[in-house]
C-alpha cells in the first residue's frame, strides 16, 4: 500500500475569549438578578472540526466529521471496521489533499461494484455528522464469532486508572473521546476525537498499518457502547471491547452472541462486566464465594 500524505499542519483546538458567569455567595437556584452574579473575562480551548470527503475509486462514499490528526488512520480504519475491505492488502494508495478535507482511497478492483447506488445516505450513530454516502462497497459478509482471549482483572483496573488520569485534547477541551488500544497489557495507541467512532477507527487503522494481530488486542473506549460500537469489534477480530460508559440491552445480546468481551462502567474502583465467554469474571466469584 502506497501512502501519500499531502497535508499541512492543522490547528487540532482553537482559543476563544468567553465571560464566564457564576452566582455570587448564593446557590445557582437562588441567583436571581444580575447583582448576584460575577463575571470574568477568560480563554477556551475548543477542539476544531474537520470535514473529510472520502473517495473510494473516485466515488464519493462517506463524510467524516472528524478532529484533524490521523485521518488517514482514521479512513483506512472505518473502511475495515464497516465491512468495505477485509485487509489493508486490498488497498494499492491512499492519498490526503494539503487541508486533510479530501482522502482517495483506491483499491485493487478499481471498478465500482455492480451494486453501485448514488447518494445513499446512511446515517450511523455517531452524534456528529457523519454520512455514509454510498455503502455499495459494504460486502455485506456475515458476521463471525470472535475468538475470546483470557483477560486480567487487575490489568482492566490499572487501565482504568490510567484512563480516569485523562487525555491531552479532553483536559485541554472536555470534548474529546479517547480510544486505547493494548496488545496483551502493552497499550500501543491512544487516539482522541470528536466522536467515540472515529477515535475507535483511529486506532484500528493505526495497528493495521503497523501489521498488529488484532485478534490478540483490547479496545479501551470512553464512550458509551450502541451496537454498531460492538460491531466494529466483531468485524475487526478484536476480543475484549471495555467502556468507561454503558451499553444498550442489543449491545449485551450482541457480544454475548458473537463471544466478545464486554466490560463497561470501567473504572479505579469498579467494574460490570456483562460478556464473559471465558468466565474470568464468573471463576473470580466463586473464589470470593469461599
Amino acid at each position: 500500500m502506497r501512502v501519500f500524505d499531502a497535508s499541512q499542519p492543522i490547528e487540532e483546538e482553537k482559543v476563544y475569549d468567553i465571560i464566564r458567569l457564576n452566582p455570587s455567595g448564593l446557590a445557582a437556584s437562588q441567583a436571581t438578578d444580575e447583582a448576584a452574579c460575577t463575571a470574568s473575562v477568560e480563554e477556551d480551548y475548543l477542539q476544531t472540526e474537520n470535514a473529510v470527503r472520502v473517495y473510494v475509486n473516485g466515488t464519493l462514499t462517506m463524510t467524516l466529521m472528524c478532529s484533524a490528526d490521523h485521518v488517514i488512520e482514521l479512513v483506512l480504519g472505518r473502511l475495515f471496521t464497516e465491512g468495505m475491505i477485509d485487509s489493508l492488502d486490498e488497498v494499492d494508495e491512499v492519498y490526503l489533499c494539503e487541508y486533510a478535507t479530501r482522502v482517495m482511497v483506491y483499491l485493487h478492483d478499481r471498478k465500482t461494484p455492480r451494486s453501485h447506488r448514488s447518494h445513499v445516505d446512511v446515517v450511523p450513530s455517531c452524534c456528529t455528522f457523519n454520512r455514509t454516502l454510498d455503502d455499495s462497497w459494504v460486502k455485506n459478509e456475515e458476521l463471525k464469532e470472535v475468538v475470546p482471549i483470557k483477560w486480567s482483572i487487575s490489568w482492566v483496573f490499572k487501565m482504568a486508572h490510567i484512563f480516569e488520569a485523562d487525555t491531552p485534547m479532553h483536559k485541554r477541551t472536555f470534548g474529546a473521546h479517547s480510544c486505547y488500544l493494548a496488545l496483551g497489557e502493552e497499550v500501543l495507541y491512544c487516539c482522541e476525537d470528536l466522536g467515540r467512532h472515529n477515535a475507535f477507527d483511529k486506532v484500528v487503522g493505526c495497528a493495521l498499518r503497523d501489521g498488529v494481530d488484532l485478534a490478540h488486542c483490547t479496545i479501551f473506549t470512553s464512550g458509551r457502547i450502541p451496537t454498531d460500537m460492538v460491531v466494529k469489534a466483531i468485524r475487526a477480530g478484536i476480543p475484549t471491547l471495555i467502556s468507561k460508559a454503558v451499553p444498550t440491552d442489543l449491545t449485551v445480546d450482541m457480544a454475548r452472541r458473537y463471544r466478545l468481551t464486554l466490560i463497561c462502567s470501567a473504572h479505579s474502583d469498579s467494574l460490570k462486566v456483562f460478556s464473559d465467554p471465558l468466565g474470568v469474571a464468573q471463576s473470580f466469584v466463586k473464589v470470593s464465594a469461599v
